[in-house]
């Protein structure tokens, strides 16, 4: 087995230990000589249940004896304990009384895949998104000392988290206070890829580093002719290495720094926890750990086993997954061949060269290629300064993490009317993953900008096409396509452009138009089946095809716009606004993504209970007919 099987002497099962411990309280019940067989337990239980459900699992392996020792010291959850993105989270939300829940774990009704505060009371922020636990302890540490009230407030971060600019904006803030606070920076040299920037780097790289020799090596050679300064260069480098050390970074920053330690050495943890319990002020421990610890095949291959469908634990093979391209492989195929064709193009990911179909890319254009790290905002300040110097660059962003970046998207990149294309993944909603990843609301804040380009492919085919109008475009162009597999059309070869603002009709109907954008066309054209309905491909939110919106209206009673983003703001609010203009009143329909947010489920669950699956648009269609009334022609 790649994992190792535990048996302990108390009780009987699987899990005799892990049994007992249904809330932290119980587990600060135990003599600190039985929580290694308690993580031994936990991290097999984790590995079980993970492998049936799906869901974040490396991370998680790498901080079994960190949740453990965080349990054990404080009294969570009146002391607060706040983890970053969440992905290492479920050995916290087994141990604090959701054991028996965790077999719903992503699914419709389930546990969340992340800490959710309405969810349980140890989980005291809502995270999905990096780089915000800092923060997010300073102000309750904040809060707890304006109130009067004596707790402990407790920030986990990772090393790729901490990379983002937020974490040091708050690292900066709290070190200049008095803040009662802990971070405990989780150091496994890997976010979700494998790390880039110098914060993620061990004193030994850094000392290492290129930088740092060529540094030294040329003031020793500047200075060999002056004998009375040589000696001075002794010191200098002393203070060089100070200031590149951890510790020295954070102290400077105001952080009483302790570390680093073993992070799966549990007894150290509880010992070093304890000591830090009684300090005051900001304080930071470093602590190395490895991700997938304890199960082998995520120990050699950490990036796959990050996000897992269900899997054989003797084995590690994962089920097996639809054999249809994706439109992030999509995507990864036509950056390939336009990076073959323009020297120009330049590829750019703020983290995570898998997820964003850039790893092909990366192993054929190094040179052309930028790993970011979490650092959204300055991916597209990056490929604005690319842009500036003829270059033409290409960030591959998921929605929801474009949001992080969009004073970066009106300012540096709209603003100045930069060639600048953006390759906007994960558009729409995304199922288990749930409401902090949904790709929601990128047509309703992006709609708005000046000189911005944006379009929405109904089919694979078309995704690859508008990616090269869009790359063609000389000015900022922006390509949302959503999560998973399209509706399995042939994808034609070559680099082949489509005119800019133009739609088509794929179906001619009678009464009732459809006018679908992007990821809703292959329903759209079942119902307009059903209803015998015109259904449009508009393919352009921005600009839009006013020719083709203007025809439908003056040959059809019943407009319906139908979208996988927010009602509000969204591509219907732009055709509702050009029909105004017009002086039009044609009845209208806006399908699209309630004025909620969605709980995680199965995304064509998520669909259909928004009314945007084949079903769902006819059934909303004809209900509005009913509510028009009766008139020739029209099937209610």
């Amino acid at each position: 087995m790649p994992h190792a099987t535990q048996s302990h002497p108390r009780g009987g099962g699987r899990f005799p230990l892990l049994s007992t411990v249904d809330f932290p309280a119980d587990l600060r019940r135990l003599p600190p000589e039985e929580l290694p067989a308690l993580a031994s337990e936990l991290r097999a239980f984790l590995v079980d249940s993970v492998s049936r459900t799906g869901g974040h699992l490396a991370a998680g392996l790498g901080v079994v004896e960190l949740t453990i020792a965080l349990h054990y010291v404080f009294d969570t959850p009146e002391d607060r304990l706040i983890w970053d993105v969440g992905h290492q989270a479920y050995p916290h939300k087994i141990l604090t009384g959701r054991r028996e829940r965790m077999a719903t774990l992503r699914q419709g009704g389930g546990l969340s895949g992340f800490p959710k505060r309405s969810e349980s009371e140890y989980d005291t922020f809502g995270v999905g998104h990096s780089s915000t636990s800092i923060g997010a302890a300073m102000g309750m540490a904040t809060a707890a000392r304006l109130k009067g009230e004596q707790r402990h407030v407790i920030a986990v971060i990772g090393d790729g988290a901490l990379g983002a600019g937020m974490a040091f904006e708050a690292l900066n803030h709290a070190g200049s206070t008095d803040t009662d606070m802990m971070v405990i920076l989780n150091d496994n040299e890997m976010s979700i890829s494998p790390p880039v920037g110098a914060i993620s780097n061990h004193l030994a790289q850094i000392l290492s580093s290129k930088l740092y020799t060529s540094v030294r090596e040329g003031g020793k050679s500047a200075l060999k002719g002056l004998p009375s300064i040589r000696q001075l260069v002794g010191r200098w480098e002393e203070h060089m290495k100070g200031m590149v050390m951890p510790s020295t970074l954070f102290e400077e920053l105001g952080f009483n720094y302790i570390g680093p330690i073993d992070g799966h050495d549990i007894e150290a943890l509880v010992a070093t926890l304890r000591n830090m319990k009684t300090m005051r002020g900001p304080r930071l421990l470093h602590i190395v750990t490895r991700k997938g610890q304890g199960y082998e095949p995520a120990e050699e291959k950490p990036v796959v086993f990050h996000g897992v469908s269900p899997f054989d634990c003797a084995t590690g093979t994962m089920s097996g997954k639809s054999s249809g391209r994706t439109y992030t492989q999509i995507f990864g195929d036509w950056l390939c061949d336009a990076a073959d064709q323009d020297a120009r193009l330049i590829g750019i990911t703020p983290a995570m060269s898998e997820g964003s179909g850039l790893t092909c890319f990366a192993r054929q254009f190094p040179d052309r290629y930028h790993d970011v790290g979490i650092a959204e905002q300055h991916a597209l300040t990056l490929a604005a300064g690319l842009a500036c110097e003829g270059l033409k660059p290409v960030v591959a962003i998921y929605s929801t993490f474009l949001q992080r970046a969009y004073d970066q998207l009106i300012h540096d990149i709209c603003l100045q009317d930069l060639d600048v294309t953006l390759a906007v993944d994960r558009a729409g909603l995304v199922g288990a993953d749930g409401a902090t990843h949904a790709g929601s609301f990128d047509l309703s804040y992006a709609r708005c900008l000046p000189n911005l380009v944006i379009a929405a492919p109904g089919d694979e085919n078309e995704c690859r096409r508008l990616l090269q109008t869009a790359f063609e475009y000389p000015g900022p162009a922006m390509v949302r396509y959503p999560r998973g597999a399209g509706p399995a059309v042939q994808i034609e070869p070559g680099l082949v452009p489509l005119p800019i603002g133009k739609g088509e009709v794929r179906r001619t109907g009678r009464d009732i138009a459809i006018l679908a954008f992007g990821s809703r066309l292959a329903p759209a054209l079942a119902a307009g089946e059903a209803l015998d309905a015109t259904v449009a491909n508009m393919r352009f939110v921005k600009p839009l095809d006013e020719e083709l919106i203007l025809d439908l209206a003056a040959r059809h009673r019943l407009l319906v716009t139908l979208e996988e983003n927010a009602v509000a703001g969204g591509a219907g609010s732009a055709v509702a606004e050009l029909l105004a203009e017009r002086g039009l009143t044609n009845a209208r329909l806006h399908l699209g993504l309630p004025d909620r947010y969605l709980p995680h489920d199965n995304h064509e669950l998520q669909l259909a209970a928004c009314g945007l699956d084949a079903l769902g648009i006819e059934q909303s269609i004809r209900a509005a007919l009913e509510r028009l009334g009766p008139a020739a022609g029209i099937r209610a």
